[in-house]
């Protein structure tokens, strides 16, 4: 004998599944960005300004890890709110 746990029907999931979105932009943007990276550092060696090309490099690679690496920006949230001691 069937329960009517068993008869209703489950429903349907309505929104949109942003499941793989994440990993999508992050297949998509990745050669964008490493080209655009690339292109700036090149400039800032042929003329030769060291300083600007180090810093651009720094930054480059800061915004990388923050994008590129999975859940770094919660991770990071969670150790900076451990330290100020907030649950």
């Amino acid at each position: 004998m069937l329960t009517l746990m068993e008869m209703t029907p489950t429903p349907t999931p309505t929104g949109i599944d942003t499941g793989g979105l994440a990993n999508f932009l992050r297949a998509f943007f990745a050669p964008l960005f490493l080209v655009v990276v690339s292109v700036v550092a090149l400039f800032f060696l042929f003329t030769r300004e060291i300083t600007r090309f180090v810093q651009f490099l720094i930054l480059a690679v800061a915004i990388g890890v923050i994008f590129y690496v999975p859940n770094i920006i919660e991770v990071t949230a969670k150790a900076i709110a451990g330290a100020l001691g907030i649950r």
